[in-house]
């Protein structure tokens, strides 16, 4: 089914009110392929729920680009994109429902953007990649290492160019917390451990529920493999759409580790399982230990996700023998380098430098009475913040990338094979918890 800004524009006004439709330094660039001029990128949507407007709303903040056509079963979800881009935006834009029309009809894309759930992610990359397509595609890159396997294949066999969205991979406050003050300056020494956690109460994981008017129906839920509505809107929680809770929200952060240690995980162990959400497939919780082997020793990495508190939000800290890099999305998450005063080399100079902020000045002395300081206890690290401010939404960073290794050759931030790095380790964590064994890796496992 296809419908044009001219149609749909006519059955708006004939309607009156019509409701109008997720480890290391890279290299892989765009060799060889067509580099067209700043203001000559058409683009085009698979996939227009929650996720796929947020990268909507960061790409019309890039000049020079225009979409061109969107796609998604869900008349809802489709209907509104396609109001928004042709009315408010201005964008001439065809809808499709079926990916397989879109493919068909469109001749002049350049890239297309895909944000459909995981279980769908390999058969339209490598339909849109043989199409001779370049592809931003959601993480997971899939629920299947056999499908995110397909990916890099077929990537490496049409030429094109496939990013993955890791977007903290291109996000400045990462790139100089990890490439700059851990690897260049060598700020905090050996590290030995990281932390991290993505933690969400109740609320942020009741299941979507919306009025049934506006339902898919029977019919087209089983043409596109779903068979309740329930699950069609909850699919992260289901075994064959997802992988729950550790790949949605874990993927981002795992992926980080092999960053800083500069090497994939050896081994995983983790403990997890359906201990709340009872109605679910997916573990509603999940706390990991990996291990990585580099060329200074043995480095572990604690990972925690929980969907029935929300203590501690999002954020990774990476623990060395001078001081800890606490991080996140968010600044007021994480954005400092902790230092361990007893042990550390003066941090005065990398004020001079511009590599760190100046340290904030500590909290007034609060004096409690009959409270005796455990000599065993190590005082709170004086912090200095980072000096990294963002101009423009993290999405749009690692987009604004994407397009610049089409248009000028810029390597890409997380091509497919560093996609594929972090979705082995990711998925082996639900291994790990369902056999309730340590996984171990070997380096070959990392090749797709």
């Amino acid at each position: 089914m296809t419908m044009s800004r001219r149609d749909f524009v006519r059955s708006v006004t004939a309607a009156g009110a019509s409701m109008a439709m997720a480890g290391r330094a890279t290299t892989a660039s765009a060799e060889g392929v067509r580099k067209p001029a700043a203001d000559d990128l058409n683009i085009a949507l698979i996939g227009a729920g929650l996720e796929g407007q947020v990268l909507v709303d960061s790409c019309l903040k890039i000049p020079g680009i225009r979409f061109k056509a969107i796609c998604d079963i869900w008349p809802y979800k489709r209907d509104a994109m396609f109001n928004r881009l042709t009315r408010t935006h201005k964008h001439d834009v065809t809808a499709y429902e079926d990916y397989r029309e879109l493919l068909a009809q469109e001749e002049d894309v350049d890239a297309v953007v895909i944000a459909t759930p995981d279980w769908l992610h390999a058969e339209h990359t490598n339909a849109c990649l043989e199409n001779g397509w370049h592809v931003y595609c959601e993480k997971e890159m899939s629920n299947s290492l056999e499908k995110a396997k397909s990916m890099v294949h077929t990537a490496k066999k049409t030429g094109k160019l496939l990013q993955i969205g890791h977007q903290r991979r291109s996000n400045p406050r990462y790139q100089h917390g990890v490439d700059r003050l851990i690897h260049e300056l060598k700020l905090l020494g050996r590290v030995t451990h990281a932390n991290a956690q993505w933690n969400r109460s109740k609320s942020a994981a009741t299941d979507i529920c919306v009025n049934q008017r506006i339902f898919l129906s029977p019919e087209s839920l089983t043409k596109y493999g779903y068979d309740t509505m329930s699950r069609f809107l909850n699919w992260r929680w289901y075994k064959k759409f997802g992988g729950g809770p550790i790949v949605d929200l874990g993927s981002h952060q795992i992926d980080i580790f092999a960053w800083v240690f500069g090497c994939n995980p050896k081994s995983v162990i983790a403990s997890g399982g359906v201990d709340f959400y009872k109605h679910h497939e997916w573990y509603d919780n999940v706390l990991c230990i990996f291990e990585y082997e580099n060329e200074e020793g043995t480095a572990r990495a604690f990972y925690e996700t929980l969907t029935t508190s929300g203590h501690g939000g999002f954020s990774e800290a990476f623990m060395g023998e001078y001081g800890t890099l606490l991080i996140s999305e968010v600044p007021g998450q994480g954005n400092s380098a902790g230092r361990q005063p007893a042990d550390a080399p003066e941090w005065d100079k990398y004020i001079k430098t511009g590599d760190l902020m100046p340290i904030k000045a500590p909290p007034k002395k609060v004096v409690t009475k009959n409270v005796l300081m455990d000599s065993r206890v190590s005082p709170g690290l004086p912090k200095w913040p980072l000096p990294i401010e963002l101009a423009k939404p993290v999405h749009q960073l690692h987009l604004e990338n994407f397009f610049n290794a089409i248009r000028f050759g810029e390597p890409l931030n997380c091509p497919a094979e560093v996609g594929y790095e972090t979705a082995v380790a990711v998925l082996a964590c639900n291994d790990a918890v369902a056999t309730n064994r340590r996984i171990e890796f070997k380096e070959t496992d990392f090749i797709a």
